[in-house]
């Protein structure tokens, strides 16, 4: 894969990769992971919940795993809402699957994980909310509209 500068990695991510695995996605439309997961399937993503406590979420078949997800679903790209000292098995997993990116959301950063994802040619994102992104590089037209 070709090197992506940071400044150009995150509207790459969000306009390439449109399977997002939510490791942690909770049920509860409270939580800031549904809030999250929710908005970006409403913006035309496909949202694989991974969460061993919940059956579907927001219409989706829930998966223990990430390489239990993995088994059905192509993923694109891993959304952690997982505490940073949990990041590193997800790594782990997103790189055993194939994933091509990992996101870890506002407040939560692992630099040895990510280096380690980085090495095997993820694409990292960290300490960054998705929804806010999206949204901000939505309005100044860096992300490609795809049809819906």
């Amino acid at each position: 894969m070709a090197v992506i500068p940071p400044a150009e990695r995150m509207p790459y991510i969000l306009t390439h990769y449109r399977t997002i695995a939510v490791v942690g996605l909770s049920p509860k439309p409270h939580r800031a992971s549904f809030d999250v997961a929710r908005y970006m399937q409403a913006s035309g993503y496909r949202i694989i919940p991974v969460n061993p406590n919940a059956n579907e979420v927001l219409g989706e078949k829930a998966y223990a795993t990430l390489t239990e997800a993995a088994r059905h679903e192509s993923i694109d790209l891993v959304n952690c809402f997982r505490n940073s000292e949990d990041i590193p098995p997800v790594v782990d997993e997103a790189i055993a699957i194939g994933a091509k990116a990992v996101w870890m959301q506002l407040g939560i950063s692992h630099p040895a994980a990510a280096a380690k994802a980085e090495a095997a040619g993820l694409l990292v994102v960290q300490d960054h909310c998705l929804k806010i992104d999206h949204k901000v590089l939505q309005s100044r037209g860096l992300l490609v509209a795809r049809p819906g």
